[in-house]
Parts: C-alpha cells; sequence; structure tokens
C-alpha cells in the first residue's frame, strides 16, 4: 500500500468527514481524544462535526497520564487495559526523578492508585491531591521539589496512576481539580484488555508496527509482544512491515480520496501515531508540527498536512486564526479555511474570527 492510500483510510476510520454524530458516538472515542492544551479535545470532536456538552463523556489522566476525553462507561476497561504489564514495565514508565521508587514497579502504581481512592472522595485542588497523596505513599515515591521547597510524588507516577486510583479531572481555566469517579471498584489486580485497546489503536492509525502501537500505550515493544492481539494481517506500507486488523483490511484497499480541509488541535488524534515520518515526511516539518511545547495545530487538506495554524484572542469575543502553509494553497483550501476558522471560534465561544494565511 502507498502512504496515500494509508492516508485516506485513517481519514475515513477517524470520521474526519462528518457523518452527523454526537461526541460520544464518534470512532475515536474508543481511544479516547487527548485534551492537551485544554480545550483541544472540543476542537477535535468540533474537526468531526460534533460538539460538547456530552453526559456520556469524562477528562480523565489516562494513556500515558495525559489527560483525555473518554466514555465514562469504558473507564474501568481502559484502566486495567493501560495497567502496566508486569514490574519491569512499570518501572520504565515511570523512570527520571525517583530511580529508587521506580524499581518498586507495579506496587508504585498500586500504592498511588490506593492512595488517590482514599485521598479524592469530593473535588478537591489538585495540588492539595498531590501534597495528601505524598503523605500516604512510600518514600522513595517522593522526590525534593527545589523550586516550591516542598516533597512530591514523582509526577508521571501521579498522573499515570489516576485513572486506576478513580479520579477524573475538571478544568476551568488554568486550574485543574479532581473528583472521585462514582462507583470506582479500585485499581485492576493485573493488566487486562491490553491486546483489545492495541487493536483499536491499528484501526484507527493503523497499519502500524509493534512499536509505534507500544509508543501510543506508553510502553515498549519488548512489554508489549507478549500481548500482541490475533488476527491481523501484514500490509507493506511503501516497502515497510505494519499490521492492520483483518477485518479493515478491506476498507484500507477501498478507501476513496480524501477531499476536505480541516483544522485540527494539537493532539488530534489524527496526529496520534507514532508514525510521524509516514504522516509527515519532511523532517523540517515534523519540527514545526510536534514541538516540545506549544505545539500548533495542522492544516489538514485531503489528508496531508499542509500546514499548521494558530488561533489568538484578539479582544472580547473574537478570534484571529492564522494558517502558516508548508507551501501554496488553491483557492479552494483558502475559501475552506475561511469556514473551518468559523467552526474553530465557535466551538471555543468567539463570536467574531478573522482568519490569515501566511504569507498574504
Amino acid at each position: 500500500m502507498s502512504r496515500e492510500q494509508v492516508l485516506a483510510y485513517r481519514v475515513a476510520a477517524q470520521q474526519l468527514d462528518r457523518p452527523g454524530l454526537r461526541a460520544a458516538d464518534l470512532a475515536v472515542l474508543a481511544l479516547g481524544v487527548q485534551d492537551t492544551p485544554y480545550g483541544s479535545a472540543r476542537l477535535a470532536l468540533a474537526a468531526r462535526g460534533a460538539a460538547l456538552p456530552d453526559d456520556r463523556l469524562t477528562l480523565a489522566w489516562s494513556l500515558r497520564g495525559a489527560p483525555h476525553l473518554h466514555r465514562r462507561a469504558a473507564l474501568p476497561a481502559l484502566a486495567a487495559a493501560s495497567w502496566p504489564l508486569s514490574d519491569a514495565d512499570a518501572t520504565r514508565r515511570i523512570a527520571g526523578q525517583i530511580g529508587s521508587g521506580a524499581r518498586l514497579g507495579l506496587a508504585a502504581f498500586r500504592a498511588t492508585a490506593d492512595a488517590f481512592r482514599s485521598v479524592v472522595t469530593a473535588e478537591m485542588e489538585k495540588g492539595e491531591v498531590s501534597r495528601a497523596v505524598s503523605d500516604r505513599v512510600p518514600a522513595e515515591l517522593s522526590y525534593d521539589c527545589r523550586a516550591c521547597q516542598a516533597r512530591h510524588i514523582s509526577g508521571a507516577l501521579f498522573q499515570q496512576a489516576g485513572l486506576a486510583g478513580g479520579v477524573r479531572l475538571e478544568v476551568a481555566g488554568r486550574a485543574a481539580r479532581l473528583a472521585p469517579l462514582p462507583d470506582w471498584s479500585g485499581p485492576p489486580a493485573t493488566a487486562a484488555g491490553t491486546a483489545d485497546l492495541v487493536t483499536t489503536y491499528l484501526r484507527l492509525l493503523g497499519p502500524a508496527t509493534l512499536t509505534d502501537a507500544a509508543g501510543f500505550l506508553g510502553t515498549t515493544a519488548t512489554a508489549l509482544r507478549p500481548v500482541w492481539p490475533g488476527g491481523l494481517v501484514e500490509v507493506s506500507v511503501d516497502g515497510r512491515a505494519a499490521w492492520l486488523p483483518a477485518d479493515r483490511l478491506a476498507a484500507l484497499t477501498g478507501a476513496p480520496p480524501a477531499r476536505l480541509v480541516r483544522l485540527l488541535p494539537p493532539g488530534d488524534p489524527y496526529l496520534a501515531g507514532r508514525d510521524r515520518g509516514l504522516l509527515v515526511p519532511e523532517r523540517a516539518h515534523q519540527r514545526e508540527l510536534w514541538r516540545i511545547l506549544g505545539s500548533p495545530g495542522a492544516l489538514l487538506v485531503d489528508g496531508e498536512v499542509a500546514g499548521t495554524w494558530r488561533a489568538r484572542q484578539a479582544g472580547r469575543g473574537r478570534l484571529d486564526v492564522t494558517v502558516a502553509p508548508f507551501g501554496a494553497l488553491p483557492a479552494r483550501v483558502r475559501r475552506a479555511v475561511d469556514a473551518e476558522a468559523v467552526g474553530v471560534a465557535q466551538a471555543r465561544g468567539a463570536t467574531d474570527v478573522r482568519a490569515r494565511v501566511e504569507p498574504e
């Protein structure tokens, strides 16, 4: 298969053609929609023709400890599927600030999840929860923070254990609060359903490799290999071996060329695959799109990432959207950018918008 056919498949699989569904019914909610920075999940749903609120959805720290919007009913299964697969896997996921504590492996995750359950019994400030959880876990799981002259639990562990501990996120502006998930039964006894989660990744972002899927889950290929799912077919994508669920092969080979323009936010599910070189072949363009801090959104034209964009509040109710294309844009794409900018403004609650393509 060519990369163009793979991109056409992903556009269709991720419903960027706007099928007219409510937010929680979109296919991408099977994996969750990352909300970094806050508000980007709302824009990702809007790019697929859906809008919030949807009372079936909940924001939680989940995959890789990042905030994601999920179907509330799916959270118990997701907590088990994203639980570390072994002590070695757990250690690798939290190595860094707490060298000796990381070697506790699964015990570190369980102690932190249990602490969350005992602390978060009502909506609380994130800082308050962090202090209380830090006091309840083994000392090896915390470190001395010079900036605030206090001892903190490892940030990576704190966020990766949040879902297993039964907490959800409430965000208003820049303030994050944590609240308990109702009727939470506690952290999983062991990882379960990880193969199904991998299959979902391959449905939405395949064909992909074992390493790609492991990176998305925040683990390693070595840890993931024992639970690699069955029912897959090997697909050669421009000479690179990758995998796809067998029941999606016809959809891959028959995917029609995409003809659409979308303004995708940072962290959009379409940008979440770990095969970035396939999605954006030019290294310079990769550096522009995926930054360590402050990544822009992506201008998507017929399946290809054709540039970046940013939005800036320009007064009360006014939004300025600036698009920086990687090359010249046809007139029909420029017209579509104007229309998409209106959708971005509506999703952000702005009443007026100005779209500008650089250079004019």
